[in-house]
C-alpha cells in the first residue's frame, strides 16, 4: 500500500503572508483499493512563522504532522482500504 499526503490548500493572512490553515489529503492506494481522508490544520497568529513565498509542501506536511496523529490517520486508511478487500456488509437486491 503506498500513501500519499498532499497540501490541497493554504489559508492566509494577507497583511503578513502568514499560513492560518492547511488543507490537506491523505490517500492510499493498494492495486485497484483507494481510500482517502480530506481534513485541514489551523494555527494561531505567530505560531507558522515562514512567509507564503517560501513555504514548501514538505514544510507544511511537517507542521500538519506535528498537529495531527499521522499513524492513526494512516491506519484508517489501512482499514478502509480492508474493508474494500473484505466488505462485510452489501447492497442490492437478490432479482
Amino acid at each position: 500500500m503506498t500513501i500519499t499526503w498532499t497540501i490541497s490548500q493554504l489559508d492566509r493572512k494577507t497583511a503578513d503572508g502568514f499560513v492560518t490553515t492547511a488543507h490537506w489529503t491523505a490517500t492510499a492506494v493498494d492495486g485497484e483499493h483507494t481510500a482517502s481522508i480530506y481534513s485541514t490544520c489551523s494555527w494561531a497568529d505567530g505560531t507558522v512563522n515562514i512567509p507564503y513565498a517560501n513555504l514548501t509542501q514538505a514544510t507544511v506536511l511537517g507542521w500538519v504532522w506535528e498537529s495531527v496523529d499521522k499513524q492513526a490517520t494512516e491506519d484508517a486508511l489501512a482499514a478502509q482500504i480492508a474493508l474494500q478487500k473484505a466488505p462485510v456488509t452489501a447492497s442490492g437486491t437478490p432479482w
